[in-house]
């Protein structure tokens, strides 16, 4: 989704968040491929990058679950963090756009 914008800091931001997204998505797969026993998690390369990707998602799932708690055992974090960085894409292109940047 990201494409290049001539103003460079509007370019980063949406270049950073677009990564973030796809983190957050591979989390969310990593984590059901664990559930799923399809990684085995007894490897400390495949433990080492779990708690990489644990340590740049996990902060800012905890703060979404301290507002919406778990439906039906189901964890809705991931996908409110992924709407949240629409919005911020969004925003950071009208921004762009209103003031000409």
């Amino acid at each position: 989704m990201f494409t290049y914008y001539p103003n460079p800091i509007v370019s980063l931001i949406l270049l950073i968040l677009d990564l973030y997204k796809w983190i957050v998505i591979v989390a969310v797969i990593v984590s059901w491929l664990v559930i799923f026993r399809v990684i085995n998690v007894s490897v400390p390369a495949v433990r080492q990058a779990l708690r990489f990707l644990d340590a740049l998602t996990e902060p800012v799932f905890r703060q979404v679950r301290r507002v919406v708690p778990a439906v039906g055992g189901f964890d809705l974090s991931p996908l409110i963090v992924l709407i949240a960085i629409w919005f911020l894409q969004q925003v950071v292109l009208w921004v762009a756009y209103r003031f000409n940047f």
